[in-house]
């Protein structure tokens, strides 16, 4: 059998850390920001965890976990 491939997009878009948790960014900072308070824009620049409902489904994305 072939060897799985990492998906490309999921490879820019998730960061492993070295507990094994899943980095990701967060939504809703691209555009449309005038509106956005302060505070929540510098929220939404930080990043966070995966949930535990998605890691599943984002690992087997980042085959060579």
């Amino acid at each position: 059998m072939p060897k799985m491939k990492t998906n490309s997009s999921a490879k820019k878009r998730f960061q492993v850390t070295g507990s094994g948790k899943v980095k990701r960014k967060k939504a809703f900072k691209s555009h449309i920001l005038t509106k956005k308070s302060h505070a929540r824009k510098k929220e939404l620049g930080k990043d966070t965890i995966v949930h535990s409902a998605n890691f599943a489904h984002v690992q087997k994305l980042l085959v060579s976990l």
